[in-house]
């Protein structure tokens, strides 16, 4: 009998072929259908899922059990927190548009929080990457008095590296929403297509 057999989820939640933010979205909307103290299963194969699904579960006061990786599949289990451990979600309060950082390119650190693949693809110019899940771990890359702007692909995990910045003491952080799902500004490539 593996360890996996052994775990038991009250539900489990298809979410493989899925791309940020759409795990988290459907996560969600499952949860609310739990019972305090369910566990839920949620199957992903979107690698930027684990930092997704941990940032998600620490945001709201859910519990993150942990990912279990069968192939590309990472099965990541969430114990539903009673009413009196969840916490309202919040957001990011500080967020500047794509424009408005296109406008300031050049006179501001970039901060690229995807997957590294996704980085390789497209990315804006200069900006410096680290994936969200390494980014307690690497905040000494990081000045905490630059003027930061957090980037992703829809701002989802943008949000959450932003209220971990400003946790760490960084003064200067702002969330650019959408992200690189809606960025027209300039592109740079490690692949030619």
């Amino acid at each position: 009998m593996t360890a996996h057999s052994e775990i038991k989820a009250d539900q489990t939640l298809d979410c493989k072929g899925l791309a940020c933010p759409m795990p988290i979205v459907k996560t969600k909307k499952a949860m609310d259908q739990l019972h305090s103290g369910q566990v839920i299963e949620v199957q992903a194969t979107d690698k930027g899922s684990l930092a997704d699904i941990q940032g998600w579960a620490k945001n709201t006061g859910h519990h993150y059990l942990g990912t279990i990786q069968n192939g590309d599949v990472l099965k990541h289990f969430i114990r539903k927190s009673s009413a009196d451990e969840i916490k309202e979600e919040k957001k990011y309060p500080h967020t500047v548009t794509n424009d408005e950082l296109e406008k300031k390119l050049g006179s501001v650190t970039v901060l690229d929080v995807r997957e590294p693949a996704e980085y390789a693809f497209n990315r804006i110019p200069g900006a410096v990457s680290i994936p969200l899940g390494e980014l307690e771990e690497r905040l000494g890359e990081l000045n905490t008095e630059d003027d930061i702007h957090v980037v992703c692909r829809t701002g989802t995990r943008s949000d959450l590296a932003c209220q971990l910045l400003s946790e760490k003491g960084f003064k200067n952080v702002k969330n650019v929403e959408p992200g690189m799902s809606g960025w027209s500004g300039p592109i740079e490539k490690n692949f030619q297509i």
